[in-house]
């Protein structure tokens, strides 16, 4: 109830953008009405229920089989008229009119909107069900396996601890009383439900749109030939040649170059561990590493964080990451060590626990290192040189369209290191299969993603942070706050709330806001509606916000803390 008030009061801030509105309407309008009356006719054909797929899953996002073509095509076949051709004709000279290596967010998304306006597709996928060693991953990609749906799991279960702790002070006698956590019974059901969602994108998503599925890893032989590798054991080779192909393999985590690295264990096996460690070291300074250090720590791990720089979640605005260093200093029982590195894991004699030597000659003893120090794209085995395919280290790098610099070459997500989020994989998935089937010029788009790092509490951004917003404007206001919300003011729990909102003075447009509350990510999707439409202050303080909500204060701050003008900061 509590995010559902703070969510409505973020989506009424919309209304008060209505000339943005409806100049946005009256476009789209316009687009529309130029189309044939076949597409008003389309259906909307939901595969399977939401009942079946679970509300807010990824897969219920997925399952959506209705088709940028069905949407927007003037040629869409419809019950009424099934003589209309599909945008795109089939082309007889190549197997497929796409081949798609890697069955994640990007490449499932793009094979299903390709297969809707009338292309051939295949789609290759290392293994079908997850937790396979060494892949991991299946269909689905990283986010569904190990990735976004596993974590979030995990972080809802370590919240259940400090909510009952809290509840003593709304008059709840004993509540913490024999509450244990099995590790063992969550991963079950965890598990159990990551295998139903590859079920959904394998037997609906996919094969509902007509595309066909391989389980194999693919890999160039040339710019039209796809040699697929058979993961069942026999590693039986097959060809097919593809009028396009697309590279959607993702990333890998990356491990440092250590003695005794091989010991350590990644955000893949994580999710796979037999037991619960009782002592951990997790090393990085990025948002997995934050994630899980306090997963981790609210399930009852003793958690050792180390990271190199002075303060983690470089490249976020420094309001948020100081205030999350103060709460996670106040409300966790991790320990915290900057300007630190492991230079050595070992393997003690004993029941299988590890010794970690760092920079500062110091040692740890625990039972589990998890390494979280970045990501590289996973084309190792892609034969990319075959097709004359240029890469930068591991990633690939593209033009707005996805197009390598081999034109009948694609890739799209996180192998293209532009911004490592499953939207927008997802984004430049949909993007490319518009504009190479469906005869649409619709170049991805990468301004204002909103993104959210699921902490305790949680960040929530979009838009610029307040370093980036001064040297790119030079003239910009901060407005921000910093308070106690009423769920942790009542029972005295000492937990705060930071609100950031950056306005470009010259136009009045809000082009940055941050939260690190309860709910962030939740309150932030409406935000970036917002400040995508081109939101302005006035249209922000002319909307009512809803009492009592944490959210309000978006639409109350009406005093900015301090200016900058001309990158000079004046302090109000």
């Amino acid at each position: 109830m509590k995010l559902a008030k703070n969510m409505t009061s973020l989506f009424a801030s919309l209304v008060a953008t209505s000339k943005s509105a409806t100049a946005f309407s009256a476009a789209k309008r316009s687009v529309l009405s130029s189309s044939s009356s076949s597409t008003a006719q389309s259906k909307l054909r939901l595969v399977p229920s939401t009942s079946f797929l679970g509300a807010g899953s990824a897969a219920a996002a997925a399952s959506l089989s209705l088709s940028s073509s069905q949407l927007f095509s003037s040629t869409t076949t419809t019950d009424d008229d099934a003589t209309k051709k599909l945008p795109y004709e089939s082309d007889p000279n190549y197997d497929y009119d796409m081949v798609v290596i890697g069955g994640g967010s990007g490449g499932v998304r793009a094979s299903r909107i390709a297969s809707g306006y009338g292309a051939k597709v295949l789609l290759l996928e290392g293994k079908y069900q997850h937790g396979i060693d060494p892949y991991y991953s299946a269909i689905g990609g990283t986010c569904v396996n190990v990735g976004c749906v596993p974590k979030k799991l995990m972080v809802f279960a370590s919240r259940y601890p400090a909510v009952i702790a809290e509840s003593q002070g709304y008059g709840w006698q004993n509540p913490t009383d024999k509450a244990t956590f099995s590790w063992d019974d969550f991963m079950e059901a965890k598990n159990t439900e990551i295998t139903r969602l590859n079920n959904v994108y394998s037997k609906f998503v996919l094969a509902n749109a007509g595309v066909e599925t391989r389980e194999g890893l693919g890999r160039l032989n040339g710019p039209n030939t796809v040699e697929i590798q058979a993961t069942d054991g026999t590693q039986d080779v097959t060809s097919v040649s593809a009028k396009h192909i697309l590279i959607a393999v993702g990333g890998w985590p990356f491990k440092p170059d250590i003695p005794g690295a091989d010991l350590a264990i990644t955000s893949n096996e994580i999710f796979y561990l037999d037991k619960q460690p009782k002592k951990m070291v997790i090393v990085g300074g990025g948002f997995i590493a934050l994630e899980f250090a306090q997963i981790m720590d609210g399930l009852g791990t003793d958690v050792t964080l180390m990271y190199r720089g002075d303060l983690f979640l470089r490249g976020f605005d420094m309001d948020v990451r100081q205030h999350l260093l103060e709460e996670m200093s106040r409300n966790t029982n991790i320990d915290i060590q900057f300007q630190t590195t492991p230079t050595e894991i070992v393997q003690n004699n004993d029941s299988g626990s590890l010794t970690v030597t760092t920079n500062k000659e110091t040692t740890i003893v625990c039972d589990q290192v998890l390494m979280a120090t970045g990501r590289k794209g996973k084309i190792d085995t892609l034969n990319l040189e075959t097709a004359g395919v240029h890469h930068e280290n591991s990633f690939i790098p593209v033009d707005d369209y996805s197009r390598t610099n081999v034109e009948n070459i694609y890739a799209v997500g996180d192998v293209t290191d532009r911004i490592a989020l499953t939207p927008v994989a997802l984004m430049e998935g949909h993007s490319l299969a518009d504009t190479v089937f469906g005869g649409l010029d619709r170049p991805s788009d990468h301004a204002d993603v909103a993104s959210t790092v699921f902490t305790t509490p949680e960040i929530g951004t979009v838009g610029l942070s307040e370093e980036d917003a001064v040297a790119q404007l030079q003239n910009i206001a901060v407005y921000k706050t910093k308070f106690k919300p009423m769920a942790h003011s009542f029972p005295k729990t000492e937990a705060y709330t930071l609100m950031k909102l950056i306005v470009d003075t010259t136009t009045d447009k809000v082009v940055g806001c941050h939260i690190v509350t309860d709910g962030a990510g939740e309150m932030t999707q409406g935000v970036a509606i917002a400040i995508k439409m081109g939101a302005t202050k006035s249209d922000f303080d002319r909307t009512i916000g809803i009492h009592p909500t944490s959210a309000e204060e978006l639409v109350t701050m009406r005093t900015p803390s301090y200016t900058y003008v001309d990158g000079i900061k004046i302090e109000e």
